[in-house]
């Protein structure tokens, strides 16, 4: 029988104070667009603009850092616990670092610049060409406990 527990689930919506500035800057390009033309097109790109800033926001924070069942669930992509090897937690700066001058272009990424905590997450599978995982989360410290016990776990039963 499968395990259908879930260690650990967020998902990474964008703060409420990102919001306010996609909104307004929505609105002043309707109001531009509003002050040179009368009649439809004066009200239209307020329809148009403002969900579609509202769509976009919401896009952005929909993807989800889940452990369940056994594996680790970072967007779409999904990796098996048994192929967890060393975890780091990388703050501000080595998250900078990690993303920067250090990435490998290997490496799996799912970057969010409004969370500033992430983890590198070392992949053991000799058939995956993909180094490491490096992605944001909130609970980096969480995520790593969680992936760390189950390593410990399965290392001395082999």
């Amino acid at each position: 029988m499968p395990d259908t527990s879930i260690a650990h689930s967020e998902r990474l919506s964008v703060a409420w104070w990102f919001w306010p500035l996609p909104l307004a800057a929505a609105g002043l390009m309707a109001a531009q667009v509003h002050m040179g033309y009368p009649g439809v097109r004066s009200w239209l790109p307020y329809v148009v603009l403002l969900p579609l800033a509202l769509f976009v926001l919401f896009w952005s924070g929909r993807s989800r850092v889940r452990v369940a069942d056994g594996e680790l669930w970072v967007g779409d992509a999904h990796l098996p616990l048994e192929f967890v090897g060393e975890v780091e937690v990388l703050g501000v700066h080595e998250k900078r670092r990690a993303l920067g001058r250090d990435l490998d272009p290997a490496a799996f990424v799912l970057h969010r610049g409004f969370i500033s905590t992430a983890l590198r997450v070392q992949l053991t599978d000799p058939d995956d060409p993909t180094p490491y995982w490096i992605f944001s989360t909130r609970s980096p410290e969480k995520v790593a406990a969680l992936l760390r016990a189950h390593a410990s776990q399965t290392t001395p039963g082999t």
